[in-house]
């Protein structure tokens, strides 16, 4: 059973940094690719970062440059780095594996706002 749990999310000012974390069971994150998506009030949940198994990674153009996404294949786990946040990124981050999409499973999320 693929489960996804994520976590590191919370308040921050903006221009401030926050570090997400995914850990996945059932699943490999270094065999498929993996995505962090984020959901805020009334809008669609968006992809914000992508890894493929090589390494290769994408970003939304909203973050480029801002959000940097790797992982720990050790640990299963693959993380979001986020600096210079924004008010318009908080959101409810998730972590998922973008072949799944539409994805039946989602994890709980971690909320982030940004607010001064």
């Amino acid at each position: 059973q693929v489960q996804f749990v994520e976590s590191g999310g919370g308040l921050v000012q903006p221009g401030g940094s926050l570090r997400l974390s995914c850990t996945a069971s059932g699943t490999s994150v270094s065999i498929y690719s993996m995505g962090w998506y984020r959901q805020a009030p009334g809008k669609q949940r968006e992809l914000v970062a992508r890894i493929d198994p090589r390494g290769s990674t994408n970003y939304a153009d909203s973050v480029k440059g801002r959000f940097t996404i790797s992982r720990d294949n050790a640990k299963n786990t693959v993380y979001l780095q986020m600096n210079s946040l924004q008010p318009e990124d908080a959101a409810v981050y998730y972590c998922n594996q973008p072949f799944r999409i539409p994805a039946n499973y989602w994890g709980q999320g971690t909320q982030v706002t940004v607010s001064s």
